[in-house]
């Protein structure tokens, strides 16, 4: 049994969309991040970072993993699916992975925060993260375009990447004209695992609605996040 602690946030469905595609029997504990339940000392002891998502592997000595990324390798390698076996193959996928942890993920964070969050809007910061994960949805678009999955076949590097590029308006970010990518997003939306990872911990339904209101509001939201940050 795996005891996944998580949000709805595209690290977090990365693991419950990796979850439901192994589907292993796992049970999910919902970390409410605006009231930084993820900064409490319990939480700490499983993640110093005080980030989602972690894992327990409660069939492995209660073994704790943290970071996306991490935790999607592990998974892969303990039910020997989505990477594949062979050294080429498996590296194949994993630099795929390292793609969105190191370049994809980081540079939307910061355009989320800089589009959204901030009180104070900077053109410049939006400009240049806003490029800078189009630019990384060029470089997927250019590796879709004689593939149904980024690798061929179907594996982590989709699910480490999906999540990101889903959120795309959220971000302030165009995929005008990355017809290989808006073909992969729509393959990707139509696996009944996908939908159901999107589901967790809250129903898809309702995130969308709160991305709607949170639209009007983000700022503020920014604000009551940030002060809470610098207080922990």
């Amino acid at each position: 049994m795996i005891k996944l602690y998580t949000a709805e946030t595209p690290n977090g469905h990365k693991i419950s969309i990796m979850l439901e595609e192994l589907g292993v029997d796992y049970e999910f504990q919902h970390i409410k991040l605006p009231e930084q339940e993820q900064k409490q000392d319990w939480f700490l002891a499983l993640n110093p970072n005080g980030r989602i998502p972690v894992i327990v592997d409660k069939d492995f000595d209660d073994y704790v993993v943290f970071e996306s990324g991490a935790i999607l390798l592990y998974l892969a390698d303990k039910y020997r699916q989505l990477i594949p076996s062979d050294l080429k193959g498996r590296f194949d996928v994993i630099q795929w992975v390292f793609f969105q942890m190191a370049n994809l993920g980081p540079y939307q964070g910061q355009a989320n925060v800089f589009y959204r969050y901030a009180e104070e809007k900077i053109p410049y910061a939006i400009n240049r993260f806003q490029g800078m994960t189009r630019n990384c949805y060029e470089i997927l678009n250019h590796q879709l375009q004689d593939k149904e999955y980024l690798l061929g076949d179907y594996s982590i590097a989709d699910i480490a990447n999906f999540p990101w590029v889903l959120i795309h308006d959220w971000s302030g970010v165009s995929i005008d004209g990355l017809s290989h990518l808006q073909r992969w997003l729509e393959t990707m939306l139509a696996r009944p695992g996908v939908r159901r990872g999107l589901d967790i911990p809250i129903p898809l339904e309702e995130l969308t609605k709160r991305y709607g209101e949170r639209e009007q509001d983000a700022a503020k939201i920014g604000r009551s996040i940030l002060h809470k940050s610098r207080k922990d």
